[in-house]
C-alpha cells in the first residue's frame, strides 16, 4: 500500500480580478448551472480529480473588464503519511489558496491532487459552522461532515470541550460566539475528531497566547500520532519546532522545499536585502536624536574586513560609528541580535571601561562589540541598533535590522557540532568544556580503575 498521503501534480487557480456590473441570477439560471456542475464533474472533462459536495454560482458579469490571476501555478509535490509540513510565505504568495483546494472548499482551474485520507480543515474562523446552532450541536454537524458516526464523535465529546474551554457556552448558538470562541471550539473539533490529514491556517493568531501553545502542543501530538499535518504560519519558531519539513511558496510556485531551517533561512534571504554594512553619508538622513546621530553600521572580521559571512569558531565585531551632537551627556550604545526566526537571542550594552558613567565631549565615535567563536548558532542574525543617554534617560534613535550576516559553521569538527552532521537546534551553540569519567569492567573484588578525560563537546 502506498504510504503517500497527498500528490499534487501541476495544480493551478486562476481567478478573475478588476471591475464589473453584474447581474443577479435567477432560480432557473442557479437550476441550470448546477445541471452543467454536476455533468461536468462526473465526465470525462473534468479540470482535477475533486468533487465538492457544493457549488457556487456567482453573479454573470454583463459589462466592464475582467483580468486574470494566477494565485497558484503549476505546483506539485508529495506529502508522506505521518509528514508535517510547514507552509511559508509572504501574503499572497498562495498558502491559504493551496489549502482551500486541498480541502475541497474550492475547485482547481488545472491540475489535480490525490488525498488519501480523512480531511479536517481549519482556514478561516468558523469555517464549517452553522451559525444558528449550538456549539453542541455544531460539533456534531463537523463530525458528520468528517465522515464520523455519532458514537465515534460521542466518545470524544468531552475531550474538545475541554480543550476549547467554552463548557458554559456549550448550549448557546455560535453566532454569538466571539472570534476568539470560534477558534477555540474551531480548532478543537479539527484536531480531536481523528482526522488523518489535519489542515490548520494561521488563524491561530486570534487566540490568546496559552490557547496557541496549547494548539501547537496538539498539533505536534497529532504529529506524533502518525497523521499528517499541513501548517501554514508566518510564526517561524513554530514551523520550526512542529514540522519536519517546510515548503516556501512565491508567486504562486514552489521555491524552497527542505527541512525547515533550510527553507526559513530562505525565506529570511528573499524577504530582505540587508547587508553587512549599512550607511548614512547625508546627516540630514540619518537616524538621529538631538544628542546622537548614527552614521554607519558594520559587521567585521578581527583582521578588519567587512563581511557578511562569519566562521562560527571566529570572533566577530558588529561597529556603530556616531556623532555626539552635545557635550555632557552619559550614552548607552546597544545593539540587539534577532536569529532567522524571530528570536531574540540577545542584547548587549557598550561595556568600555574608558567611557562608562563618562560624560563624552562632542565628537565622531566608532563602537564596537566583539562576539566570541563558537558562541552564536549558524544562520542567518539581524542586528537593531540604538543608542540612549542616561541619567536622564532620554531615546536618540533605534534602527531595525541596521545590518544582518551569515554566521557559517565548520565541517571539519573542530566546532561545538563536532561530528554531528545533522541540524542542531538553539539560538547559540557555545563550545563547552566537558569531562568524561570512565570505568573498566574489572574482575569480581577488584576496585574499578577510573579515568578521567576531558575535552570539548556541544550542549
Amino acid at each position: 500500500m502506498s504510504n503517500i498521503a497527498i500528490k499534487v501534480e501541476n495544480l493551478s487557480k486562476q481567478y478573475k480580478i478588476g471591475i464589473a456590473k453584474y447581474r443577479h441570477n435567477s432560480l432557473r439560471d442557479h437550476l441550470t448551472e448546477w445541471a452543467k456542475s454536476q455533468f461536468v464533474r462526473n465526465g470525462r472533462h473534468s479540470p482535477s480529480s475533486f468533487q465538492p459536495s457544493s457549488v457556487s454560482v456567482q453573479p454573470t458579469p454583463v459589462e466592464g473588464r475582467l483580468d486574470t490571476f494566477w494565485a497558484l501555478k503549476d505546483i506539485s509535490f508529495e506529502i508522506k503519511q505521518g509528514e508535517t509540513v510547514g507552509f511559508i510565505g509572504k501574503n499572497g504568495a498562495g498558502k491559504s489558496t493551496l489549502l482551500k483546494l486541498l480541502s475541497r472548499i474550492t475547485q482547481p482551474t488545472r491540475g489535480y491532487a490525490e488525498i488519501h485520507g480523512r480531511v479536517g480543515s481549519l482556514l478561516e474562523v468558523g469555517t464549517g459552522f452553522h451559525p444558528e446552532l449550538t456549539g453542541r450541536e455544531n460539533i456534531y454537524l463537523n463530525g458528520a461532515i468528517l465522515g464520523m458516526k455519532k458514537a465515534e464523535i460521542a466518545r470524544k465529546f468531552d475531550e474538545i470541550v475541554d480543550f476549547s474551554g467554552i463548557e458554559k457556552f456549550l448550549e448557546t448558538p455560535v453566532k454569538r460566539y466571539s472570534s476568539g470562541m470560534y477558534t477555540r471550539l474551531a480548532f478543537s473539533v479539527a484536531a480531536h475528531l481523528d482526522p488523518e490529514i489535519l489542515i490548520v491556517d494561521e488563524v491561530l493568531a486570534v487566540g490568546d497566547s496559552e490557547f496557541q501553545r496549547k494548539c501547537l502542543d496538539k498539533m505536534e501530538d497529532v504529529g506524533n500520532e502518525g497523521r499528517t499535518v499541513l501548517f501554514v504560519s508566518h510564526n517561524m519558531l513554530a514551523v520550526t519546532r512542529l514540522c519536519k519539513r517546510a515548503i516556501l511558496l512565491q508567486g504562486g510556485r514552489v521555491v524552497e522545499d527542505g527541512s525547515p531551517h533550510q527553507v526559513v533561512s530562505a525565506y529570511a534571504h528573499s524577504e530582505t536585502r540587508i547587508m553587512a554594512i549599512r550607511e548614512w553619508p547625508d546627516p540630514s538622513k540619518a537616524p538621529s536624536g538631538k544628542i546622537a546621530r548614527l552614521r554607519a553600521v558594520r559587521v567585521r572580521t578581527e583582521d578588519g574586513r567587512v563581511t557578511d559571512g562569519a566562521d562560527i569558531r571566529e570572533r566577530v565585531g558588529v561597529e556603530m560609528e556616531y556623532d555626539v551632537l552635545q557635550s555632557g551627556y552619559v550614552l548607552m550604545p546597544c545593539l540587539h541580535f534577532f536569529n532567522e526566526e524571530g528570536i531574540y537571542v540577545f542584547p548587549t550594552h557598550e561595556f568600555d571601561p574608558a567611557w562608562r558613567g563618562r560624560n563624552r565631549p562632542a565628537g565622531r565615535y566608532v563602537s564596537t562589540a566583539w562576539i566570541p567563536g563558537n558562541f552564536l548558532s549558524e544562520g542567518r542574525l539581524f542586528v537593531d541598533a540604538s543608542i540612549d543617554t542616561l541619567n536622564p534617560v532620554i531615546h536618540q534613535f533605534i534602527v531595525h535590522k541596521a545590518v544582518a550576516f551569515q554566521v557559517i559553521d565548520s565541517i571539519e569538527g573542530n566546532s561545538a557540532r563536532v561530528d554531528w552532521a545533522g541540524d542542531i537546534g538553539g539560538a547559540v551553540r557555545p563550545l563547552l568544556e566537558w569531562s568524561t569519567k570512565f570505568t573498566q569492567n574489572s574482575p569480581e573484588g577488584e576496585a574499578p580503575q577510573l579515568e578521567e578525560r576531558s575535552g570539548e563537546e556541544v550542549l
